[in-house]
């Protein structure tokens, strides 16, 4: 009998510790992800400045601490109420990395996002999301400012001029990329050409002083000819980078007899 009851309390403290040891294992808990170091910005240059430039991209980059192995890693980016000009279609970015250089515990997240040139300039929000493998996530969130490869400023062009003169045009231009070269086309539509007059069609590129500058001023002196028929001329001042993109501003000056 005592055999028996000897027999009986080692199998109930095997029990016991079995039960003990499964209590245990529930109790571990893992904490979520950590994400640091989160930087972004444009990516030719690796720039920690939240500033991207359309038609090229961003560079996107954190390092990640996770106790359970990471699952996936998410970036969203998107803009709100941003103005579609012309041409121009709204971006809503979304992608999930699975890559197995991303699926251990701790990693760097590195990538390079391309930014559609066809997209409204503005600010965008930037969410990074990391989830591992027991469900945990984390996020971190912040915003770029997406810009025009080209721009101008200080703009300042004569809006009359008398035949036989010359007008002015003046701005500075801003080009990330370098200026390939500045295009002016000045011409009219349905003038009346009177005795001793010519049509007159302008078109000219402009290289010297401009070409491979990131910022430059415009500034030249465009002849009429006498013999131009009086009228209101429109004008397109085209601005080509040297990765091929382009900027247009156009107005319109008024020829006087």
């Amino acid at each position: 009998m005592k055999s028996n009851f000897k027999h009986l309390a080692i199998i109930l403290l095997v029990a016991i510790g079995f039960t003990s040891c499964s209590n245990d294992d529930d109790s571990v808990t893992y904490d979520a992800p950590q994400i640091t170091n989160f930087e972004f910005g444009e990516g030719s240059t690796h720039s920690t400045e939240p500033v991207a430039y359309k038609g090229a991209d961003i560079h996107m980059e954190a390092e990640i601490l996770a106790e359970a192995t990471i699952s996936s890693i998410s970036v969203d980016i998107h803009a709100h109420d941003l103005t579609l000009a012309d041409g121009e279609v709204e971006w809503d970015f979304e992608q999930t990395y699975t890559d197995a250089s991303y699926q251990v515990i701790n990693t760097t997240f590195h990538e390079h996002i391309d930014v559609p040139s066809n997209i409204p300039a503005g600010e965008y929000h930037i969410t990074l999301t990391v989830v591992d493998e027991l469900g945990n996530s984390t996020e971190v969130e912040g915003h770029i400012e997406i810009m025009d490869p080209i721009s101008i400023s200080d703009i300042s062009i004569d809006s009359t001029v008398l035949r036989g003169n010359d007008f002015h045009a003046e701005f500075m231009i801003y080009a990330v990329n370098g200026i390939h070269n500045i295009s002016v086309d000045v011409h009219a539509h349905g003038l009346t050409i009177g005795d001793g007059e010519a049509e007159w069609d302008f078109e000219q590129a402009y290289e010297d002083g401009y070409h491979e500058s990131t910022e430059a001023e415009f500034h030249e002196h465009i002849d009429v000819p006498a013999t131009a028929p009086a009228g209101e001329y429109h004008m397109i001042f085209t601005i080509e980078d040297e990765n091929g993109n382009t900027f247009e501003y156009e107005t319109h000056i008024d020829v006087t007899a």
